[in-house]
């Protein structure tokens, strides 16, 4: 005799899965970095555009993204209301750069990415004891860093203090 207790539970339990599968979040797929577009966010005051670029890097598949994003937390944290709220994301975003740094620390555009951060992090902070030896680094190994990381320099190099276009 037929049984059709089985097959029911057997479809409902398919359709079931599907449900299932249909209300859960699709996976993403891990993205590169967009040095372009980070360099732009980076240079704006736009809270929006530095958390966009934040929720790509979380999502990138570089195996150096902490750097990129404790950069921008710390620029972040310049804008955000609330002193406390201002020195937890800078102490966050201080500590994934300098790990960074000291794991590679022959990566130039981690220096750069500090250097940015130091010549406008208030006085107060005590964050700008690597200036000039970031300054140095950065010219000696201009030449080592991307294309696109070089212009970027070259732009902040107009406005800045510390790196001036003579230097490269």
């Amino acid at each position: 005799m037929f049984s059709l207790k089985r097959p029911v539970s057997a479809c409902f339990a398919a359709i079931l899965l599907l449900l299932t599968s249909l209300l859960l979040p699709a996976q993403s797929k891990p993205v590169d970095l967009n040095r372009k577009a980070y360099y732009t966010a980076f240079a704006s005051n736009d809270i929006d555009a530095i958390q966009k670029q934040l929720d790509v890097i979380v999502q990138s598949s570089s195996g150096q993204k902490d750097a990129f994003e404790g950069a921008l937390m710390m620029k972040k944290a310049g804008l955000l209301k609330g002193a406390s709220h201002k020195l937890k994301a800078f102490k966050a975003g201080r500590e994934k750069l300098e790990n960074m740094i000291t794991k590679y620390t022959g990566n130039a555009e981690f220096r750069f990415l500090r250097l940015m951060i130091q010549e406008k992090a208030p006085k107060m902070l005590g964050y700008d004891q690597h200036l000039e030896e970031d300054h140095q680094y950065i010219v000696a190994h201009f030449r080592s860093v991307p294309g696109n990381v070089q212009e970027a320099i070259l732009n902040y190099s107009k406005s800045s203090r510390i790196l001036s276009p003579e230097d490269f």
